[in-house]
């Protein structure tokens, strides 16, 4: 669903999820490019159901993966994901895992990336947030 129509860009909120309160899960310019907002690990009804790190970050992908496809592309679009954690150790215990809930979720698409630990989110209950860059519509 695109709201927020202008000519520079367009506002991309999935249908069905609650309103973002002071900020855009996505914004969609004229030419394609598509910025998706820190998603965390909680559902489009900004609930929590997943406590784990890999419970959130499966969430927060998949959060990705439904602005992407509001805006009328596929996880193949995404260019760049910039991921926040914020325990280091338990990202690192959990890699094995880590790859097959990618995969899962965003197949084999690996673009660019980075990853940054962090002292903490603004939800305390968040373990990670990932914002991610795709471009639309180029072919």
């Amino acid at each position: 669903k695109r709201e927020g129509f202008t000519m520079a860009h367009q506002i991309i909120h999935p249908e069905g999820w609650a309103p973002a309160k002071g900020y855009a899960n996505g914004v969609l310019s004229a030419d394609g490019h598509l910025f998706v907002g820190g998603q965390i690990g909680w559902t489009g009804e900004q609930k929590f159901e997943a406590h784990d790190f890999i419970g959130q970050m499966t969430q927060a992908l998949t959060n990705i993966r439904d602005v992407v496809e509001a805006a009328g592309g596929t996880a193949a679009d995404i260019t760049r994901l910039t991921w926040y954690v914020t325990d280091k150790k338990e990202y690192l215990a959990a890699q094995s895992a880590v790859g097959s809930a990618y995969r899962a979720v965003m197949g084999r698409n690996f673009p660019a990336m980075a990853m940054v630990v962090v002292a903490g989110l603004i939800e305390d209950e968040a373990k990670v947030e990932i914002e991610a860059d795709a471009v639309i519509g180029q072919g």
